[in-house]
């Protein structure tokens, strides 16, 4: 779902980066206020594996479309929707910038539209709610599918909005939905279902990392250590990106089938001075656009990059905790 710069103008673009602006703030504001050491270690392995994890698209059958995980429920359960909020954004970031994934001008409505949505929305109003009074394999696998298809309708209706707003006449509001809404209903309901088995796994072996869960209500001892679990995900992690990436569904994205649907073409046309500039830079940051080398189809070009990404992903979002908290006086390190 991740939005080109033709798809906005620059007024919607500049709201939007200022509602993510605003959230984003409110984030570290509250991240500073924690105290929970091992938190950090944790933003940084589970965001390097939602980076790879993204790298997978799957194929929706009988459609020519695909899908792949977005990760705010995911992150949200484990992290709290603050910390992973601030987590998919540096994964959003670093797709944008290193990998071309997602306009520099549109990455305030991608933060928006897949991070805010999943982090706060999907968190609050069902995650939260379903394990209120403990939590279970059963409500583990309800929440996260239903987390995952809420918040890609709500996120999808957004990308439609955020067009409609930007004037793009070649996408009709009630024709874009009408072929948006659907497709991603189907991602949404695949993206729950991966959703849940790692969340359940992490029930099974660890149930203190899933967030917002009274301990006193859960009586489950995990099986697994700590440290065993973040070496597992760090291997998943690794396998993912170098080795799995390799055999992702080729068909276009949810987003990119149905502009193709009502335009015959994938991506949109665009000229003007900003949309020149953002693009210029992103040619300039972009040091292995679509998670490849430049000019290349190399497979271990692909492999590199995901794993090269993974590696960035980790490094930002610790080394983002650690600042937000060298700010925090009674911060124990």
């Amino acid at each position: 779902m991740h939005m080109a710069d033709a798809l906005v103008n620059p007024t919607v673009a500049g709201l939007m980066y200022g509602c993510s602006a605003i959230a984003a703030g409110y984030s570290i504001k509250k991240i500073r206020m924690e105290n929970e050491p091992k938190k950090i270690p944790v933003m940084g392995v589970m965001g390097a594996f939602v980076f790879a994890a993204q790298m997978i698209n799957f194929t929706i059958p009988g459609t020519g479309s695909s899908g792949h995980l977005c990760g705010g429920i995911l992150l949200s359960a484990i992290l709290g929707p603050f910390a992973g909020f601030i987590t998919m954004i540096g994964i959003l970031a670093i797709q944008c910038l290193m990998f071309a994934d997602g306009g520099i001008l549109a990455l305030g409505c991608n933060i928006w539209n897949i991070a805010f949505y999943g982090c706060f929305i999907g968190f609050l109003l069902i995650w939260k709610p379903i394990m209120k009074n403990g939590a279970s394999k059963s409500k583990i696998i309800v929440a996260s599918i239903i987390g995952s298809i809420l918040t890609l309708q709500i996120g999808a209706l957004s990308v439609a909005i955020e067009t409609l707003g930007s004037g793009i006449s070649d996408l009709p509001f009630l024709t874009f939905i009408s072929v948006l809404q659907p497709i991603h209903l189907a991602i949404g309901l695949i993206e729950g279902l991966i959703t849940a088995a790692v969340l359940c796994f992490i029930y099974e072996a660890r149930p203190e990392l899933l967030w917002s869960i009274d301990k006193s209500l859960n009586k489950k001892i995990g099986r697994i250590s700590f440290i065993k679990v973040m070496i597992i995900f760090s291997l998943l992690t690794l396998l993912i990106a170098g080795g799995v990436s390799l055999v992702a569904s080729e068909y276009p994205d949810g987003l990119e089938w149905s502009i193709e649907k009502i335009t015959n073409s994938t991506e949109l046309e665009v000229s003007g001075e900003v949309y020149n500039k953002f693009e210029k830079v992103q040619e300039t940051t972009s040091v292995l656009p679509d998670y490849n080398f430049k000019d290349s189809e190399l497979a271990i070009g692909t492999s590199l990059s995901g794993i090269f990404g993974g590696v960035v992903v980790a490094f930002i979002c610790v080394g983002g905790c650690y600042l937000f908290k060298f700010f925090r006086k009674d911060f124990i390190s």
